[in-house]
């Protein structure tokens, strides 16, 4: 619930304040403790100044009195800094404690922090004057390594911290501290003065952008999301993607089945694949799995359900242009805004942002069918295999606790005979369908067999398919063959067992 002001809170509880950024709010449960000090801190380049400029235009915009101390920058460099996010500092008052005459003079010897030819005691006189005079609801304090510098000694630089911390409590007011993390090793006294600290990270991976992350260290008498949650810098603030825990969102929803439109298919499937359940699609390159996959979302469309694609593998072009060549009724659905293809780049999206965007898609759009093509272009995404298997079990979770048939198809290595696969993530998924090419008299064919399905019955046969102009069209079983999934089946009937050959094969 919430106060009359917007604040969050709870039966007993203090009233909670915000962040001023969404994502934020949701991994500590409703926003800060206010009249409390918080530290946030990172290497430069991390994000502070942009999570602390969203902290006070958020108490700005509910009419509140803000204060942003600075020793590191310049209110023109602050004001830059907001320009380029499309912000108005109104409302924000910004004291510098970087005097103008502070500039290059060769007369002088340099320090690394110009100011420090004001003593450390009047430096702290002139912030408990302002804040007197101004009497803030929130202030940002940017940064403490210039009062380390200042303090030139452990002993000094805590009591000073623990005399700003003692003043502002004193004032009522909320305090945001940016540390940069310029002393050896961590900074301990900080975190335990502190009511709360906030960790930013940056990550430079071997190849694309940079990955940007958030730990909440502590928040004292707080129940918060612990772990690592990763966020990005983008025009217009922070966002940050809090890590999806499945536990917390259950829905209930209408089952049954979610058929494909083609009925060999369906047949093989036991009716159709149930709301609510993952289905993993296994094969080589090009065998159709994608094209199988667009089915089940063009036929969620003809229900008049949204459904949503995720491509990490081609462009939204190559996609429509195959469903073209195969009859699917793809256009109509995109343009009735009923099917929508997302395309990814792995190399600049974090995994955090794409479970974002699926619980979005999910959420405020109400997909019903999510699509996932393909893994191997997800895996791109990751540092390391064993996360993705975490992340897709939390993200698998999520979607059947909300009714969402979730399509995944996986790449193997090889196109016949033995293959190998990138990850193993059968287990994870309630139906497993396999793709295989084989050889028969000269040519190339493609076989189908439902190898798993976790709820109700399905084939146990291979079937042949075929994929055309007119569509998906599913053979008879394959009785008299063997070693179909080897690439070389063996053939032991007497009459023709496949599909005609009536018109040229598309893939």
């Amino acid at each position: 619930m919430a106060d009359q002001d917007g604040h969050s809170t709870t039966e007993g509880e203090p009233p909670r304040i915000s962040t001023g950024t969404e994502g934020l709010d949701d991994i500590l449960g409703g926003g800060l403790d206010a009249e409390r000090l918080y530290l946030c801190e990172g290497r430069p380049g991390t994000g502070k100044t942009t999570l602390a400029l969203q902290f006070l235009r958020e108490g700005a915009r509910k009419g509140e009195a803000t204060l942003y101390i600075s020793l590191s920058e310049t209110e023109r460099e602050l004001r830059l800094v907001a320009k380029r996010h499309g912000w108005s500092l109104d409302g924000i008052e910004v004291f510098e404690l970087v005097p103008p005459e502070a500039s290059l003079d060769p007369g002088r010897e340099l320090t690394v922090f110009h100011p420090a030819e004001m003593e450390l005691g009047e430096t702290t006189q002139l912030v408990f004057d302002r804040v007197v005079q101004l009497n803030p609801s929130r202030i940002v304090f940017d940064s403490l390594s210039e009062m380390r510098l200042l303090a030139q000694n452990s002993l000094r630089y805590r009591r000073q911290i623990l005399a700003l911390k003692h003043f502002f409590t004193s004032r009522a007011c909320t305090v945001l501290m940016l540390d940069d993390m310029s002393s050896q090793g961590d900074d301990l006294q900080l975190h335990s003065i502190a009511h709360g600290v906030v960790l930013l990270e940056q990550i430079a991976v071997d190849y694309g952008g940079e990955r940007r992350r958030l730990r909440v260290v502590k928040m004292r008498g707080m129940a918060f999301r612990g772990g690592y949650h990763d966020f990005a810098i983008k025009t217009g603030g922070i966002e940050i993607y809090p890590r999806l825990v499945a536990a917390e969102h259950h829905r209930a929803f209408a089952g049954g089945f979610a058929p494909s439109g083609n009925a060999g298919l369906d047949a093989m499937v036991g009716g159709g694949l149930e709301r609510g359940t993952s289905a993993l699609l296994l094969g080589a390159a090009g065998v159709g799995k994608s094209s199988l996959a667009l089915t089940y979302a063009i036929a969620s469309a003809g229900r008049g359900e949204h459904a949503v694609v995720y491509a990490f593998d081609e462009g939204r072009g190559t996609i429509a242009g195959r469903a073209a060549s195969l009859g699917l009724p793809l256009q109509p659905a995109l343009d009735a805004g009923l099917i929508r293809i997302q395309q990814v780049d792995p190399a600049e999206l974090s995994p955090g942002e794409f479970t974002h965007m699926v619980r979005n898609a999910v959420e405020a759009d109400g997909a019903r069918v999510v699509v996932i093509d393909s893994l191997n272009g997800y895996l791109s995404a990751m540092p390391d295999e064993r996360f993705l298997i975490l992340q897709m079990h939390e993200l698998l979770s999520y979607l059947n606790q909300l009714g969402v048939l979730t399509i995944l198809v996986l790449a193997q290595h090889g196109l016949v005979g033995p293959m190998q696969t990138p990850l193993d993530i059968s287990y994870l998924s309630d139906a497993v369908l396999m793709l295989r090419y084989f050889e028969f008299e000269g040519t190339v064919r493609r076989a189908l067999s439902v190898v798993k399905k976790r709820s109700g019955d399905h084939e146990h046969t291979i079937r042949e398919f075929r994929l055309s102009q007119r569509g998906l069209a599913v053979g008879p079983p394959l009785k008299d063959f063997s070693g179909v999934f080897t690439g070389t089946p063996h053939y032991t009937g007497t009459s023709s067992p496949l599909l005609a050959d009536d018109e040229p094969e598309r893939r």
